[in-house]
């Protein structure tokens, strides 16, 4: 929640987590990058913090930033390299600006990303709270990153634990083991302290003592390290379609459904995909839709069934109405292995 954390001082990065200053930069100038720019108008309403949400892992997240200026600032590893990204929405257009060796990929991807590929024409909704929590937000629009290992990995730290746990063990392994993201310099711009996560040999050579240290059992480190290894194989699956890609994501031990829909959602724009396994969701989903907070994943996936091929849209609504269950027991408390 905003304003719940205190922002961490920066430090300086470490030797292995230096960016190459441009030719010609000053010294000392390792994250300043020249910027190239871009213009779009989306075919309809948009909403850049709904459609830009489910990127965010966490009020801290190093990879994103929402600043009360309207900006949104993300940093993310294309196959072009570390680029940064910043939007902003402006009568109607989206500017873009991009910096680092990944700038061209994430403009030319900039129309996939915020939703250009979705139909949000192609629900239609079935209960009343659905239709009015699509009636308030015509600017919601899923969108689609192309990137897979960006998801996947923080989809498997988030496997059976609070969000708590999973936001502080991406936060500290992104900031430790990722780079600085590239972009215009300045205080401002260093004050984001943005970070690019670790490419796929990074993730590999993180010790076993790291993982533990921030809070990473065994079973969810082994996925991770399973998952890298076979990465360029993952990536491939940003080009399938839903069964495809969640059978390739679901090959890799450690992957189930849950894992695989989380991850697909965000990197294929995947309309349909269902977080089945969640501790949370079915209660939600039967609790919205039939006024039953004790909903299993069987019951909810029944009362999803009117909107096949809709079904994570539905579920977004309905997250996003605000109709949730009230709480009767107090939350879950957050473990800590680091002091086993």
């Amino acid at each position: 929640m905003a304003g719940r954390f205190v922002p961490r001082t920066h430090r300086a990065a470490l030797p292995h987590q230096a960016v190459p200053s441009p030719v010609g930069a000053p010294a000392g100038s390792a994250r300043v990058a020249e910027a190239v720019t871009r213009e779009w108008t989306p075919p309809g309403p948009l909403d850049l913090r709904l459609v830009l949400g489910p990127l965010r892992r966490g009020p801290a997240d190093p990879t994103f930033r929402a600043l009360p200026d309207g900006s949104f600032w993300r940093a993310t590893r294309t196959p072009a390299g570390p680029g940064t990204l910043r939007l902003t929405a402006r009568g109607g257009r989206v500017e873009a600006s991009a910096w680092g060796p990944g700038a061209r990929w994430l403009l030319d991807q900039l129309p996939e990303l915020l939703g250009e590929g979705d139909d949000p024409d192609a629900f239609r909704p079935r209960h009343r709270l659905l239709a009015l929590a699509r009636h308030h937000r015509p600017g919601l629009r899923l969108l689609r990153t192309g990137l897979v290992l960006e998801s996947l990995i923080p989809s498997i730290l988030e496997q059976k634990v609070t969000t708590d746990e999973a936001y502080r063990a991406w936060r500290l392994l992104v900031r430790t083991h990722g780079t600085p993201a590239p972009g215009p310099g300045g205080p401002a711009f260093t004050a984001l302290q943005l970070y690019v996560m670790p490419d796929a040999r990074s993730w590999a050579l993180i010790p076993s003592w790291e993982w533990h240290r921030v809070g990473v059992d065994a079973k969810r480190s082994a996925t991770v390290l399973r998952a890298v290894r076979v990465a360029r194989r993952l990536e491939e699956a940003a080009a399938m379609a839903l069964p495809e890609a969640a059978a390739r994501l679901e090959l890799v031990p450690g992957i189930g459904p849950w894992t695989s829909a989380e991850t697909l959602q965000r990197s294929n724009g995947a309309a349909d995909a269902v977080s089945v396994g969640d501790y949370h969701l079915p209660g939600i989903v039967g609790h919205a839709l039939a006024g039953n907070r004790n909903a299993d994943d069987e019951e909810m996936l029944d009362l999803l069934a009117p909107y096949a091929g809709q079904r994570h849209r539905a579920t977004r609504l309905i997250l996003l109405s605000g109709r949730t269950p009230p709480r009767r027991a107090p939350r879950m408390t957050p473990g800590d292995i680091a002091r086993l």
